[in-house]
């Protein structure tokens, strides 16, 4: 077994899947110990194709998925060693799907004629904008607005890898776009601000927000997020939605209304451990509370959040210390895991030993969400927990964002929404939740698959219905949003009801 497998049990990932061109002298059992090698070093192998073959050698090219980059080097290296095997080229499949970036722009409309060019710009483009000038609404049904959302981020805390910059962060938002479209109909455009200036990044928001319906914040490092978005909610009248802390926090909730209907415990009486208080854990928390979960002992670098503690505080830390650790608990992260029902990972890898897990309750739930290493090996913690959940795609129980902001954006865009509101937040948690069906849930199955097809329709229906209840909506009726809009009668200006 390989050094960095050995350290670990996590399984090979599609994100690190390797083509590797291999000159193979012509041997009987050649391939044999390729394949039994790649087995050996816990890789999982994939396609074997034959590129060229000569009376002497044959060069294959072989697929195979590895843990990370060094395990993939260290694989590289033992095939060279095996007499008769030269690794000669090697292609990260990963790398390849992004070269050139993953996102374009396309015409909605026919552009074949002078009569298209006349009508999609000037002349009759200026009858257009006119109208709009009289009547600002009309923003809404004239242009993209409807249905568009600015994808925002200065690079300063992206996925797992910090404050890597704007450029950096760039994939990450095409991504994100990538999620918008294929699973909301939602049309997003990435923006990567070189500032990492509070004030000048709300500046530079609110003066683009009358091109887009919804702000999307992203990869925004705390405490700077929490106060970019709240300026933004109070001086914008459309979404703007930080998703690495919404997003998280629904999804978590949806994951854990399921956990709980199988270990069968109630949301009052539990006692929940949580490390990690940036964006995504005060979300978290607040989520939890706002659903009738009252005890909860968040943990940062410094221990315990308690109401009164003085070292590594700022006031989104205060604000959380009111609200959770009601018996004021300052020991240590060991200690508080004794008798507890839950534990929320919103840390990174390697906190805890897996032994820690079993002080838990019985029927424990764990949901260790660093990614791409969790807190506790997923497969090691179920020796003391029920469920586990993770962020990764390679486990069950994917915690993953993407779940939850398309259809959110999309039922509040259908609607007009100002914003998004608690309830239309608790509403998609709900919704997301009862996608898993009573005779589906199980163990391994708390929370659905990204792709199945009722998701983001649920999610949106139940955003669409609180953003209406609760008064946030211009339109009490929706327009059916995506790639499928329907026909409405026109009102004179060309426009249409939608």
């Amino acid at each position: 077994m390989s050094l960095s497998a050995s350290r670990n049990s996590y399984l090979a990932s599609p994100s690190y899947t390797l083509t590797l061109r291999l000159k193979i002298r012509r041997r009987p059992g050649t391939l044999a110990k390729i394949i039994s090698l790649i087995g050996k070093e816990r890789a999982s192998v994939g396609a074997i194709d034959v590129v060229e073959t000569s009376r002497d050698e044959k060069i294959r090219d072989i697929t195979v998925q590895v843990l990370n980059e060094r395990h993939g080097n260290e694989l590289v290296a033992r095939l060279n060693r095996i007499p008769g095997i030269r690794v000669i080229a090697v292609s990260d499949r990963t790398f390849l799907m992004h070269l050139g970036g993953k996102i374009e722009m396309r015409s909605r409309v026919p552009l074949k004629t002078r009569d298209d060019l006349s009508m999609a710009y000037t002349p009759g483009v200026a009858r257009v904008c006119m109208a709009i000038h009289e009547n600002r609404s009309r923003v809404w049904a004239l242009s993209m607005k409807k249905n568009t959302v600015a994808i925002v981020t200065d690079g300063s805390a992206v996925l797992g890898l910090g404050n890597i910059g704007p450029e950096a962060a760039l994939p990450v938002m095409e991504g994100k776009a990538i999620l918008f479209k294929n699973f909301g109909g939602v049309d997003a455009f990435p923006i990567c601000l070189a500032t990492q200036d509070t004030d000048e990044i709300v500046r530079i928001v609110q003066a683009m927000a009358p091109g887009f319906g919804g702000i999307n914040l992203e990869d925004i490092s705390a405490p700077r997020c929490f106060e970019i978005e709240n300026r933004l909610r109070k001086t914008l009248d459309i979404p703007v939605f930080h998703d690495d802390q919404h997003g998280t926090a629904v999804v978590v909730l949806a994951a854990l209304f399921n956990a709980l209907r199988i270990v069968k415990k109630s949301k009052r009486s539990l006692k929940i451990v949580m490390t990690g208080v940036g964006a995504a854990g005060m979300a978290v928390a607040r989520i939890l509370i706002q659903a009738g979960i009252r005890r909860i002992i968040g943990f940062d670098r410094a221990g315990p959040v308690y109401s009164g503690r003085m070292q590594n505080m700022n006031p989104a830390k205060e604000e959380l210390a009111k609200i959770t650790n009601p018996d004021r608990y300052q020991g240590s992260l060991k200690g508080a895991l004794s008798g507890a029902d839950v534990f929320i990972g919103l840390s990174g890898p390697g906190l805890l030993k897996v032994k820690d897990l079993s002080r838990m309750a019985k029927n424990a739930v764990v949901f260790a969400l660093a990614n791409p290493d969790p807190e506790v090996p997923p497969l090691e913690a179920l020796r003391y927990a029920r469920i586990v959940a993770t962020g990764r795609s390679d486990y069950a129980n994917q915690i993953n964002n993407a779940l939850v902001f398309p259809g959110v954006f999309r039922g509040a865009l259908d609607v007009r929404a100002r914003t998004i509101n608690e309830p239309m937040k608790l509403a998609a948690a709900l919704a997301l939740a009862s996608v898993v069906g009573r005779r589906e849930l199980r163990e391994d199955y708390i929370i659905p698959s990204i792709f199945n097809p009722d998701v983001g329709a649920c999610v949106a229906s139940a955003v669409r219905q609180a953003a209406i209840k609760t008064k946030v909506a211009r339109k009490s009726a929706p327009f059916a949003g995506g790639h499928n809009l329907p026909a409405h009668e026109s009102n004179g200006h060309g426009e249409t009801s939608a």
